[in-house]
C-alpha cells in the first residue's frame, strides 16, 4: 500500500513538472512570436519600412507593459487563491490573445491584443515555478525548476520554425498549443505548502509587504536587478538584429527568426548546464556570478564582430543565449528568497519586472545611441547592468537546500 502510495506520488509529481515545462514552452512561444515577426506583420498592416523600428519598440513596450500589470495581478492571486487558479486562468487569457492577434488589421488593434497577451503570459511561469519549488523536496528542487525552464526555452525555437509559415499562423498556432495544455492542467495539483496556509491568518498576497520592510525591498529590487542582463541581451543585442546587423558590417542579411531561435537553444543548454552545476556545487550564487561575467565577456564578442555572415551571427546568438542561460538559477532565488505566503507573489513578478525592465533599458539605449552610435552605446549599456546585477548578487543570501515552509510577517 505504502509503496503504490509512493509511486502514485512520484507520478503526480512527474507530471507536474511536464506539466509546468510544457507551460513555458508555450510561454516562451507566445512571448516572443511578435519579436519574429515583428517585421513582416507590421509590413502588411501598412507600417511604412522606416517607422517598422519605431512601431515594434512602441508595440513591444506596450506587451512589456501588460506583463507588469499581469505580474502583479497573477502573484497576488496566485498567493491568495492558490497556484492552479493562476495557471489555468494566465493560460486561458493569453491563448485568447494569440487568437485574436492572428486577426488584426491595423497597429492600434495589434497593440490591445499584445497588452492582453502581456497581461495573460505573466502569470505562467512564477506559478508554475512555485508549484514545483514547494512541491519537490528541498534536495531536488532545483532539477526541477531547472528541467522546467531548460525545456521550456526551446518554445523559441518552435515559434521561429512556425513563424517561417505566415505571421497570422503561428499566433493560431500558439493560442492551439495554449488551449492543448489547459487539457493536461486537469491532472496537476496544488502545493502542499499553500494548503497549509489556507486557514492561517497570516496576510497572503499582500504586493505592499515588499516595500514596507527595508530587508524584504532590497532582497526583491536584487531578484529583480540581477535578471536584467539577459532581457538586455534578448531584447535588445539578438532581437534588433537588421540595426546591429548594419552597425556591424554584416555580409549577410539577417533573420530575426533565426538569431532568437538559436539565442533560446543556448539559454537552453546554459540553463541545464546552470542548474546541473548548481546542485554540483550546492551554491546559486556562485553559479550566478560565473554566469553573469560569462554573458558580458559574449556580449563584448558580438559587439567587435565586424563584417558578420549568417553563420558566424547564429554561433554569437547561440553563446549570447549560453551566457544568460542562468534564467533557470535567477527564477529558483527569487522563489527560494521569501516565504509561502509571499512567494508566488514574488516568483510571479520578479521575472515579470525583468521582462518590463526591458521598457527603461530601450529608452536608455535609444538615448544613448543618439549621442554614441549602435555599438558603442551595446558596450556600455551591458556594463552598467551587470555590474548592477553582480553588486546586487553580493546582498542575496545563499538559498540551496533552504527550507521553504515558513511564512512572511508583516
Amino acid at each position: 500500500m505504502a509503496i503504490d502510495s509512493s509511486a502514485k506520488l512520484t507520478r503526480n509529481v512527474t507530471l507536474l513538472v511536464l506539466v509546468a515545462s510544457l507551460g513555458y514552452f508555450v510561454d516562451i512561444y507566445d512571448l516572443l512570436i511578435f519579436l519574429i515577426v515583428r517585421k513582416q506583420s507590421l509590413l502588411e498592416l501598412g507600417v511604412k519600412p522606416a517607422d517598422v523600428f519605431s512601431t515594434g519598440i512602441s508595440i513591444l513596450n506596450w506587451q512589456m507593459a501588460g506583463l507588469l500589470i499581469g505580474g502583479i495581478l497573477w502573484g497576488v492571486l496566485g498567493d491568495k487563491l492558490g497556484r492552479i487558479k493562476v495557471l489555468f486562468g494566465s493560460i486561458t487569457l493569453y491563448s485568447l490573445a494569440n487568437f485574436a492577434s492572428g486577426m488584426v488589421h491595423n497597429p492600434e488593434m495589434y497593440t490591445i491584443v499584445r497588452v492582453i497577451a502581456g497581461i495573460g503570459l505573466a502569470g505562467e511561469l512564477g506559478a508554475g515555478i512555485t508549484l514545483v519549488s514547494e512541491t519537490l523536496s528541498k534536495q531536488n528542487r532545483g532539477y526541477g525548476t531547472m528541467i522546467v525552464a531548460s525545456l521550456g526555452l526551446f518554445g523559441a525555437a518552435a515559434a521561429a520554425i512556425v513563424a517561417k509559415h505566415g505571421w497570422r499562423e503561428a499566433y493560431f498556432v500558439g493560442g492551439g498549443l495554449g488551449i492543448l495544455l489547459l487539457l493536461l492542467r486537469l491532472g496537476t495539483f496544488e502545493s502542499g505548502m499553500f494548503k497549509n496556509i489556507v486557514q492561517k491568518n497570516v496576510p497572503k498576497g499582500n504586493f505592499f509587504m515588499l516595500f514596507t520592510n527595508w530587508e524584504r525591498f532590497k532582497k526583491y529590487l536584487c531578484c529583480i536587478l540581477i535578471g536584467a542582463p539577459l532581457w538586455y541581451v534578448v531584447g535588445i543585442l539578438i532581437s534588433q538584429q537588421p540595426e546591429f546587423g548594419i552597425a556591424l558590417h554584416a555580409k549577410d542579411k539577417l533573420s530575426a527568426g533565426d538569431s532568437i531561435m538559436f539565442a533560446y537553444i543556448g539559454i537552453a543548454i546554459g540553463g541545464m548546464v546552470n542548474g546541473l552545476l548548481s546542485q554540483i556545487f550546492k551554491s546559486r550564487k556562485l553559479v550566478m556570478y560565473i554566469f553573469l561575467v560569462l554573458s558580458a565577456i559574449t556580449a563584448v564578442i558580438y559587439l567587435n564582430s565586424t563584417g558578420l555572415t549568417t553563420g558566424r551571427y547564429q554561433w554569437l546568438c547561440f553563446l549570447m543565449g549560453f551566457g544568460v542561460g542562468y534564467w533557470t538559477t535567477f527564477v529558483t532565488i527569487a522563489a527560494e528568497q521569501f516565504g509561502t505566503n509571499l512567494r508566488a507573489t514574488v516568483a510571479t513578478t520578479v521575472p515579470n519586472f525583468v521582462r518590463g525592465s526591458l521598457i527603461l533599458i530601450t529608452q536608455a539605449f535609444v538615448a544613448l545611441v543618439a549621442h554614441y552610435g549602435m555599438i558603442n552605446s551595446g558596450y556600455i549599456m551591458m556594463g552598467i547592468l551587470t555590474v548592477l546585477a553582480l553588486l546586487a548578487l553580493t546582498q542575496l543570501k545563499e538559498t540551496f537546500g533552504k527550507d521553504l515552509d515558513y511564512v512572511e510577517l508583516s
